[in-house]
């Protein structure tokens, strides 16, 4: 009987530990604990101008929205690699970025390729447009 007693006592207590352990809070973004996707705002870049396959002059401006990025310096845009000077203006809950192609590029094809950085990697935003280029 006493046997009994002791053996229902710690099967209670494994329970009791097992079901405390799926009840306890994950620490997401703390080391420990799964923290998963939903601990990730991820950047968005959107409402491109010109439209993507547009066709523009060399040295046409475009311009889109970000939102989400640790801001203006964290935005990236390059034509064939190099790097394009943008112009960032802070709108509260999103930046409006606007640029220049270049005025070399003529009857051509190019990709406006943008990257917008976040503090965890896997919510930086990697985006593009084709555009075309007229002379």
């Amino acid at each position: 009987m006493r046997i009994s007693k002791i053996l229902a006592c710690l099967l209670s207590l494994v329970f009791s530990g097992a079901l405390w352990a799926q009840a306890a809070p994950s620490h997401g973004g703390h080391g420990g604990g799964s923290g998963g996707d939903d601990a990730c705002i991820k950047a968005k870049i959107t409402r491109f101008k010109p439209e993507h396959l547009s066709t523009v002059a060399p040295g046409a401006e475009f311009q889109f929205t970000v939102s989400g990025s640790n801001g203006p310096g964290h935005i990236h845009v390059t034509i064939r690699q190099q790097a394009i000077p943008l112009t960032v203006e802070d709108k509260d809950s999103f930046y409006l970025v606007k640029g220049k192609l270049p005025d070399t590029i003529k009857n051509e094809t190019v990709r406006i390729s943008v990257k917008a950085k976040t503090k965890t990697t896997k919510c930086d935003a990697d985006e593009g447009i084709l555009l075309k280029v007229t002379e």
